[in-house]
């Protein structure tokens, strides 16, 4: 690929910066001494790597020629380039996924599962190449990247299964005579936007049901990942799903364009959005004008809560699955971590003693736990998280600072005590390695905490009080609850929010249904008598 640059290339290093937030005990965390410029990694299969993106079958740049670059998250270097679409490209796409439809919403349900089944095991037979990809231009480490290319296969393998199963139903009907049924069929063509922090698990968490469905798709790919999209593009064709089924646009500072194009084509009928509250509703604003079914995975703020009788070590277990992975870049990691004070001293104890066993580096090092942030925006804004919870009484325990020596987007896991309700973290999604604690007393003063904000995406709360955990259950105003468990993510599960964290849910047997819609057929006249009866 021409665009890559060699591995001789460096960018400039940034001075150390010493934080008034260090600690004389600092983490094991900091790797120091990286050299800034790092050797590409070696794909098993180079041909993965694509500088030009996938629309009706074939591999295109832009109409207009213009290419955006991608760096590397973890040194600034530029991995490559990909097609900066526009306005026109994108209508050219949609244009591709409306001729395909026809055909491909009359494949039988089990034709769609094969194909799903085939492009599952593409990915799991080049599962090393697409964790590299995912690291290379997220920056997660490898363990992790691997673990989302399974979690990502995993809905195609899912989704294969549920495409011969869309079932209608038989109703009595109220008219004697009459004979009630529904057919669900496929919406038609979606238009899918997916973010940064799972190049891999939200692009078939979206197509997968999708395909299954019998629809078509135009997937918008996020401008800091694009790389792994295009991979499981090329992994599509060689299954052999037909040209136009999928269509990959791409761009950067032309993002806001394709996005309005998308959701104003009277072509798309739906379109699912995983990303930002804010953004959200502005494509919501946008579709409107064309009334398209809507599925919407917005912003969170997740309390992570520990009763006086929780497991203690089950619990510091759950908070850092919960918060640090993908160095807190999900929408479901832990944002305000809510102790009983009972519990409190030895929780911020045992979870600092655990963040101290962190090593912060690039992600294909060995032994790597936690890599960069996506970018320096984000760094600033877990900086300025940080800052503001110190200037309004809360203290450091471990971390607090960026760590410039190994590039300018790293920042050492944090853990915050003396949290209070007026500060940004209760109140902000911080998206970065910060660990805020909070103190609490009662149960109803916890649950009052917790959902006091406009949010309600995840939540999670240990306890070995059955009752308790039924109560607090249901009392928790989320989509999605984890009792005793850090993680709750899993295809079988439905994933999805209330209140300003969307709506509508992915995964699970529920998550096809965001792509049809429902017929119904009502039979008249069935009541005479059949010819030649007396």
């Amino acid at each position: 690929m021409r665009s890559i640059l060699s591995a001789s290339r460096a960018i400039a290093r940034q001075p150390t910066c010493t934080s008034r937030f260090q600690r004389n005990t600092l983490p094991t965390i900091a790797t120091r001494g990286y050299a800034m410029s790092r050797p590409a990694p070696k794909l098993n299969d180079p041909s993965l790597l694509k500088d030009k993106t996938y629309v009706n079958g074939e591999w295109i740049g832009a109409k207009s020629g213009k290419t955006f670059e991608v760096h590397d998250p973890a040194t600034g270097e530029v991995i490559g380039t990909m097609p900066e679409f526009d306005r026109a490209d994108t209508e050219a796409a949609i244009a591709a996924a409306q001729a395909a439809l026809p055909s491909f919403r009359k494949t039988t349900g089990r034709e769609r599962s094969r194909l799903l089944r085939k492009w599952y095991q593409l990915m799991m037979d080049n599962a090393d190449d697409l964790a590299k990809l995912i690291t290379w231009e997220n920056g997660k480490p490898l363990a992790d990247a691997n673990g989302e290319v399974t979690y990502a296969a995993n809905f195609f393998e899912w989704f294969a299964e549920e495409a011969p199963r869309l079932n209608g139903a038989t109703i009595p009907s109220s008219v004697p005579g009459n004979r009630i049924f529904t057919i669900k069929e496929p919406v038609g063509v979606v238009g899918l936007i997916t973010p940064w922090n799972f190049p891999a698990a939200m692009v078939t968490r979206k197509i997968g049901p999708a395909l299954a469905a019998g629809c078509t798709v135009v997937a918008k790919s996020p401008g800091e990942t694009p790389f792994t999209a295009a991979a499981l593009a090329e992994l599509a064709h060689r299954a052999g799903i037909p040209k136009g089924v999928i269509n990959i646009v791409t761009s950067d500072k032309n993002t806001p364009e394709l996005g309005k194009t998308i959701t104003t084509s009277p072509a798309v009928k739906k379109v699912s959005f995983t990303g930002s509250t804010g953004v959200g509703k502005l494509l919501m604003t946008d579709s409107s004008s064309t009334l398209k079914k809507l599925s919407f995975e917005l912003g969170g703020n997740a309390p992570f809560i520990v009763f006086d009788d929780a497991d203690l070590d089950a619990a510091v277990a759950g908070a850092v699955a919960s918060k640090f992975r993908s160095s807190g870049q999900t929408c479901v990691c832990a944002n305000r971590i809510y102790v009983q004070s009972g519990l409190y001293d030895r929780f911020v104890e045992k979870l600092a003693e655990k963040v101290r066993g962190f090593k912060v580096g690039y992600g294909t090092d060995e032994g790597v736990t936690h890599g960069p942030l996506i970018s320096e925006k984000a760094i600033k804004k877990v900086t300025e998280h940080v800052s503001d919870a110190v200037s309004k009484g809360a203290q450091v325990v471990i971390g607090g600072s960026p760590l410039r020596d190994l590039g300018a987007r790293f920042f050492e896991p944090t853990v915050i005590r003396d949290m209070k309700p007026g500060m940004k973290i209760a109140s902000e999604e911080t998206f970065g390695p910060v660990a805020g604690i909070f103190r609490f007393d009662t149960e109803a003063e916890v649950v009052a905490l917790a959902n006091d904000t406009d949010v309600g995406l995840a939540g999670y709360f240990f306890s070995r009080d059955v009752e308790r955990v039924y109560r607090i259950a249901e009392a928790l105003e989320v989509g999605m609850v984890g009792v005793n468990t850090g993680l709750i993510s899993d295809p079988a599960a439905p994933f999805g929010g209330v209140k300003e964290s969307g709506f509508g849910r992915e995964g699970s047997v529920m998550g096809i249904d965001e792509y049809v819609v429902t017929k119904m057929v009502t039979l008249g006249n069935n009541g005479q008598p059949l010819q030649g009866s007396s």
